[in-house]
């Protein structure tokens, strides 16, 4: 079995804790589509930009989406050397499994659920 420090297991669960969240995970999902900045991702998603804002905060912070000023707008974007892969992954992973996770009794979520049998 391969063994990992406390500490290496905590940071675990704090990267998947950051992508649980539903709107760190719409924003970066918003961001797959093309750099953004704050008041483009609030329109996409229908949020109040204060929303947007807390989440990039922890986002940037955390590595996960990476930020250029282009004159007085911010511009954020995922980060193409862990994220971009991350997700590439994640889409195989779905593309082959979905339906397993969609049925997986210990994940059930009902609206997840109506949503993928539309």
């Amino acid at each position: 079995m391969m063994e990992m420090s406390i500490k290496n297991f905590n940071l675990h669960k704090l990267f998947l804790k950051a992508l649980s969240n539903e709107t760190r995970l719409l924003v970066l999902e918003s961001l797959r589509i093309k750099p953004k900045c704050v008041s483009e991702i609030s329109e996409d998603l229908s949020f109040e930009q204060s929303r947007i804002s807390h989440s990039l905060k922890c986002l940037c912070n955390c590595g996960f989406v990476e930020v250029e000023r282009e004159g007085k707008k911010r511009i954020y974007s995922l980060n193409k050397k862990t994220i971009i892969p991350l997700f590439e992954t994640i889409d195989k992973h779905v593309a082959k499994y979905g339906q397993r996770l969609a049925t997986c009794e210990t994940l059930a979520d009902v609206n997840a659920r109506a949503n993928l049998e539309v």
